[in-house]
């Protein structure tokens, strides 16, 4: 064995999770075979964040420091045969962004030993990674608590022919959640045409941008539900709900070369229409009841307003005579789930997870301690227990294929699409059918 047997880092109890602003209190441990000369014994403790133009690239071409403090444990000397024990604290900034990792980059915090030995001596070093988690309250997000709505109306057409249009709606009950809490989703499909029209597919993405020498999004798909189709000149209502996994949260305050956003994302493949629904990922729950109650059987009290739809074309007024009127909406059944086992359930068994809530999804059965567990999608494990990862779903019909690919959209595309020859906005061209992350 060496002169220098033992060498590490550890935190007092056992810690990897810290919040801004606490001490960090932690000894550093050398155990020697023989007497070692040294210059210096220092510990430093470092928050940065990196970020690069490839993918699991460590070159990184924009880096931004948080903080950076040292001590000197001891001065020049000696240290005898045996073990010995150095104790240390720092008190971390209030202003510690949350720690994260991705693909195109990290935001990571640590803690470094050092022994300087003599000249032409080999130096001694260790390190240790920990965690900061700055919680996001949902509560300072303005109108956070108020239904999440939006709608959108295509053609349907068949053979060149336009045979009418297709009306589709989608809500929430909040525009925030915290891991566990259900997301409560409800689509009104109005199908003012004689055909039938395609499974409608509820999304749950996560979108990761990276500011290297352009701005870098990561698209990928966190959980999916897929309920089925309309048929011709009927009106249809689906209740879905989306159990929110262990997710990193909302943006990242402190850091300007990360930025983290949540959509939902309601769409029908025929005719192509498509609703997004942004929503906020924290760590504190919305403590207020959903506002605006609306009359309606069936419905529940966050669901967009009745639409009257609009009379069909008059060429086809004869075929839909003896169809179903357009309120009386049927309730449509989901055909497949990404969510495959209950959320909760993997939750429960985690030290420090969420009990079950109740069902009516009341706020007061959420704590304000975020569930120890892996977290789905682009970030670090904040800690060791757990399950994240969505099961695969089984549905045919699946988000376009940029959601899972990494392979780099085409420079023509892309100065089509931002140069005037695509009419859509930003965030369509974003969450358009397109391979890769989108590098703007």
């Amino acid at each position: 064995m060496g002169r220098v047997q033992l060498f590490e880092i550890s935190l007092s109890h056992g810690r990897v999770v810290y919040s801004p602003g606490e001490p960090l209190a932690g000894t550093v441990r050398v155990r020697l075979g023989a007497p070692l000369p040294f210059r210096a014994i220092r510990v430093t403790c470092t928050g940065s964040c990196g970020v690069s133009n490839k993918a699991n690239d460590a070159a990184w071409v924009a880096e931004e420091d948080y903080f950076n403090s040292s001590l000197s444990l001891a001065d020049k000397g000696s240290l005898p045969a045996g073990e010995h024990s150095f104790p240390f604290q720092f008190l971390l900034p209030a202003t510690a962004p949350t720690s994260f990792e991705g693909p195109f980059g990290k935001i990571m915090h640590q803690v470094r030993a050092a022994i300087h030995t003599p000249r032409f001596s080999k130096d001694h070093k260790c390190s240790l990674v920990f965690y900061i988690l700055s919680p996001l309250n949902l509560n300072s997000i303005p109108d956070i608590e108020q239904p999440n709505v939006a709608s959108a109306t295509k053609k349907f057409s068949y053979k060149l022919v336009k045979t009418g249009s297709v009306v589709l709606t989608a809500s929430t009950d909040l525009r925030g959640y915290v891991v566990g809490q259900a997301l409560q989703l409800h689509a009104d499909i109005e199908n003012q045409s004689g055909k039938d029209t395609s499974p409608v597919v509820a999304s749950l993405l996560q979108k990761v941008s990276y500011k290297a020498k352009r701005w870098i999004h990561d698209i990928r798909t966190i959980a999916e539900v897929e309920g089925a189709g309309v048929k011709a000149w009927r009106r249809a209502q689906w209740h879905e709900q989306i159990l929110v996994p262990a997710l990193p949260q909302s943006a990242l305050p402190g850091c300007s070369l990360i930025h983290i956003d949540y959509y939902l994302q309601v769409s029908l493949k025929a005719p192509e229409a498509t609703v997004t629904l942004p929503v906020f990922i924290g760590n504190i729950a919305v403590n207020h009841a959903p506002l605006s109650p609306r009359p309606g059987p069936g419905l529940p009290p966050w669901a967009p307003p009745l639409v009257v739809p609009s009379a069909p074309p008059q060429e086809e007024a004869e075929a839909a005579a003896g169809g179903p009127h357009f309120l009386d909406p049927v309730s449509l059944s989901t055909k497949s789930h990404s969510q495959q086992q209950p959320l909760l359930a993997t939750l429960g068994s985690v030290p420090g997870a969420p009990e079950p809530c109740p069902q009516d999804g009341s706020p007061a059965s959420y704590p304000l301690r975020p569930p120890l567990c892996i977290s789905t999608g682009a970030t670090v494990p904040y800690f060791a227990e757990g399950s994240g990862g969505p099961v695969p779903t089984t549905s045919t019909l699946i988000l376009p294929p940029e959601y899972s690919s990494w392979g780099y959209p085409h420079g023509e595309s892309r100065a089509r699409a931002w140069q005037g020859g695509d009419a859509r906005s930003p965030m369509q061209t974003l969450l358009s059918p397109r391979r890769g992350p989108t590098v703007l």
